[in-house]
C-alpha cells in the first residue's frame, strides 16, 4: 500500500474524507440560518462532547456551510488565557470592511465600525489584549460605556443591522468556547438575546466540552431558551463503517469485514480513534483487500502514536497531584465515578483533594457529569494512564 495515497487525517482539527454521521446537524444549521435571515426565531447552537469526537471537524465544516449558502462568518478558537473582547473584535472588524463594500449596507456597515471602535477603546483599560485597527472615528454614546454586556451587546445590535440591510446573515463560530471566562459569557449570551428579541439575522455556534452546558445556565437562567445542544458522540456502527471505507475505496482499495469490525471494537466508534487506527492499518497493510490481520498488526503502533500526541501532550500539562487523582480516577475504570471514591482510594478526604479536582476541570481534562461525579474528558484516558503510571 502506497503511503502517499493515505486517505486517512488523524490530525488535530484535520478535516477526514469522509465526515460520516454528522449530516443531520449540518441541515441544523442550515434550517436555523434560513430563519433568522427571513425574521424568524431560531436557537443558537452549542455543540457538546468529549476530546477526539471531532467537534472542531464538525464547526469547520458547518463554517464552510454557511459561508456557501452566503452568510459571513467569523471563525474564533478561544484559548485559555485571552479575553472574548481580544478575540472577537479584529473578526468583527472584517465581516464589517466585507458589508461596507455592498452598497446596500455600506451605511450600516460604517456605524458598526464607529461601534466597534468605542467598544475596543472603552474596554482596553479592562481588557488590554485588545488589538484592532479602527476605520472609523468612535461615535460618542455608542457602545463605549465601558460595561461589557452593555457595550457587546450595543456592538452586535449595530452587527446584526448592517447584515440585515446586506441581506445576509452573520455566524460566529467559536470553538473551545468553555475557556471563555463565564462573566465574558454572560455578555455574549446577553448581546444574542437582545439580537433574537429584535429578529436580527445573529447567530452563534460554539463547542466545547461537556461542562458548557453548565456554564451557559450558569451564566445566564436563559440561555436553555436560547440554545440547542446538540451532543457532538461517539459515530454508531453503520456512520463509522463508512468513516473506515469509504476513503479507502477512493484510493480502490476494500476492507474484509472482520477488518472494519476490528476497527470498531478498538476504537469504540470515535472519529479520531477511527482516522488514527485507519492511517497505521493502511501503512501496515501489503494490498487490498486490508484484512483483520493488518489491523492486528497496526494496532501497536497506533497505541504509541497516540500515546505519544494525542494523550501524552494532555498529560504532560498535569501537576504530580492532578496525575494523582486521575490516576486513581483510572484505575476504578472509565468512570463515572463518585468524586468520594476516588478520594478513598487516594487515602485522602473528598475535601482535601477538591482543589485537585477543580483545576483538572478547568484545565478541561474532566468533568462532572452529576452532581458528586467525575468523568475524564478524553476517551479512553484510563487506558492511558494505566499504560504510562503502572
Amino acid at each position: 500500500m502506497d503511503p502517499i495515497t493515505n486517505p486517512y487525517s488523524p490530525g488535530a482539527g484535520t478535516p477526514p474524507y469522509e465526515l460520516a454521521g454528522r449530516d443531520e446537524l449540518r441541515n441544523s444549521l442550515n434550517i436555523t440560518i434560513t430563519r433568522i435571515m427571513r425574521g424568524k426565531p431560531a436557537k443558537s447552537m452549542l455543540l457538546v462532547g468529549l476530546r477526539g469526537v471531532g467537534k472542531t471537524v464538525l464547526l469547520e465544516q458547518m463554517s464552510r456551510d454557511a459561508e456557501i449558502g452566503g452568510s459571513h462568518i467569523i471563525f474564533i478558537e478561544a484559548p485559555e488565557n485571552r479575553s472574548l473582547p481580544a478575540l472577537i473584535s479584529p473578526q468583527l472588524r472584517l465581516a464589517l470592511l466585507k458589508l461596507s463594500r455592498l452598497e446596500k449596507s455600506k451605511d450600516a456597515a460604517i456605524r458598526a465600525l464607529k461601534a466597534l471602535a468605542g467598544f475596543a477603546k472603552s474596554l482596553k483599560i479592562t481588557y488590554s489584549d485588545i488589538e484592532v485597527g479602527f476605520d472609523h472615528d468612535p461615535e460618542a454614546g455608542l457602545a463605549d460605556n465601558g460595561d461589557l454586556e452593555a457595550d457587546l451587546t450595543a456592538l452586535m445590535i449595530e452587527v446584526g443591522k448592517t447584515a440585515k440591510d446586506a441581506g445576509t446573515a452573520l455566524v460566529l463560530f467559536i470553538d473551545e468556547l468553555q475557556y471563555v471566562k463565564q462573566e465574558q459569557f454572560a455578555a455574549l449570551i446577553t448581546a444574542l438575546h437582545r439580537c433574537a428579541q429584535l429578529k436580527l439575522p445573529v447567530t452563534l455556534v460554539g463547542a466545547g466540552l461537556p461542562q458548557l452546558r453548565g456554564l451557559a445556565g450558569n451564566s445566564k437562567s436563559y440561555a436553555e431558551r436560547l440554545f440547542n445542544y446538540p451532543e457532538v458522540g461517539a459515530l454508531d456502527d453503520s456512520s463509522a463503517t463508512e468513516a473506515i471505507v469509504e476513503p479507502a475505496k477512493a484510493e480502490k482499495v476494500d476492507y474484509e469485514e472482520d477488518a472494519v469490525i476490528e476497527i470498531i471494537n478498538r476504537t469504540k466508534g470515535y472519529p479520531y480513534f477511527i482516522q488514527e487506527w485507519g492511517s497505521h492499518t493502511w501503512d501496515v497493510a501489503k494490498q487490498s483487500p486490508i484484512t483483520k490481520n493488518d489491523v492486528l498488526a497496526a494496532t501497536e503502533l497506533t497505541i504509541a502514536a497516540m500515546d505519544e500526541s494525542f494523550f501524552r501532550v494532555r498529560f504532560d500539562r498535569l501537576t504530580p497531584n492532578e496525575k494523582q487523582y486521575i490516576h486513581a480516577m483510572a484505575t476504578l475504570g472509565a468512570g463515572p465515578h463518585r468524586s468520594g471514591d476516588i478520594a478513598d482510594l487516594m487515602k485522602k478526604k473528598s475535601s482535601d483533594v477538591a482543589p485537585v479536582r477543580n483545576s483538572l476541570i478547568k484545565k478541561g481534562m474532566v468533568w462532572a457529569p452529576n452532581h458528586g461525579d467525575t468523568a475524564f474528558t478524553v476517551p479512553l484516558f484510563n487506558e492511558f494512564i494505566l499504560r504510562i503510571m503502572r
